[in-house]
């Protein structure tokens, strides 16, 4: 029988399972997996890796994910690698999703065969009363009005030829669903760019985040020196940039070689070995400190958030915490 993993952010999963043994009663090789605020990407993983195991046919194994992109769907999209003839992803959780499945299972013992199946139900299930709030459906867009294909000439000048930064942001998660939806629906990007040397020479993390980027939003992994290029490319004058760094000593050293940032959002810094924690989500270590003490003296200002919802930090006093803790360690 096929395993299934449910898969989300808080205790959707858990939820949702409850609500689909209601419907349609307890059912086997099943498991929810659920990422709480104070968990990391890999205690979510875990959670998979153990479902997994637990299951009768561990080689046949179907996720249902509540969303594209977020740290959820890039766990199982990591555990995938290597099963992707077997196993299946179907983000967008729904309750008529998940009792098609159910259902599927009892005929069906192929992860992919249910997985293809069952998309048209979950659609199906979203609906508006009355029905006069449906939205039209758009007119196909003419092909003459489509984007120039290929690549442009070096030295071509597209807009005003240079790229916009709507927003550059410290994350060490770099890719995730709060970045893949809150941030990128507040600033529109038209491109997400991971900044970083370590990434861009990892061809499975390459691969997860350019499939993490959300729906019309293209994501590229590119190293720091790339990014230098691009930022003096008047090709990409009409570009809207996210551009997504892991720790500051990125930031300074694109700066320093042309990248013109004026703002820089602070989301999430891990904790590793001689740094101190000075929030939830923030540790920061005396290198740390002193690249951030450079970016202010270049002018760069701080916007302390993990999403747009929440209230902007004093990053001073966060520099200034962090100081006062490695001077007591």
């Amino acid at each position: 029988m096929v395993g299934i993993i449910l898969a989300s952010h808080g205790g959707f999963a858990s939820g949702i399972m409850q609500s689909g043994s209601m419907v349609f009663g307890e059912q086997p090789n099943l498991a929810a997996c659920c990422l709480q605020p104070s968990m990391g990407p890999n205690d979510i993983r875990k959670q998979m890796e153990d479902a997994i195991a637990s299951f009768d046919d561990p080689d046949n194994v179907l996720f249902l994910v509540d969303l594209w992109g977020g740290t959820p769907f890039n766990q199982a999209n990591a555990l995938i690698a290597g099963h992707e003839d077997k196993w299946a992803i179907v983000t967008g959780l729904n309750l008529p999703m998940l009792i098609e499945t159910y259902a599927m299972r009892m005929a069906v013992d192929s992860a992919q065969e249910i997985a293809a199946a069952i998309l048209a139900p979950g659609r199906d299930g979203v609906k508006i009363y009355p029905d006069t709030l449906e939205p039209k459906a758009a007119a196909p867009a003419a092909t003459a009005s489509a984007a120039p294909q290929g690549r442009l000439p070096e030295g071509t000048v597209v807009g005003d030829g240079k790229i916009k930064y709507v927003l550059a942001r410290i994350d060490s998660r770099l890719l995730h669903g709060q970045v893949a939806t809150a941030w990128t629906k507040t600033v529109q990007p038209t491109r997400i760019i991971v900044v970083s040397d370590g990434v861009a020479h990892d061809d499975l993390r390459k691969r997860l985040i350019t499939e993490a980027a959300p729906p019309g939003v293209k994501a590229n992994v590119i190293p720091i020196d790339k990014m230098i290029q691009v930022a003096k490319d008047p090709r990409f004058g009409n570009t809207k940039a996210m551009l997504l760094f892991e720790t500051p000593q990125d930031v300074l050293r694109a700066i320093e070689g042309g990248v013109e940032l004026t703002e820089l959002n602070i989301g999430s810094m891990a904790h590793s070995v001689g740094k101190v924690a000075v929030s939830k989500v923030l540790s920061l270590g005396t290198d740390d400190v002193a690249t951030f003490d450079k970016l202010k003296a270049k002018g760069i200002s701080f916007d302390v958030r993990k999403v747009p919802s929440d209230s902007r930090e004093d990053m001073d006093a966060i520099v200034e915490k962090a100081r006062a803790e490695l001077a007591k360690a």
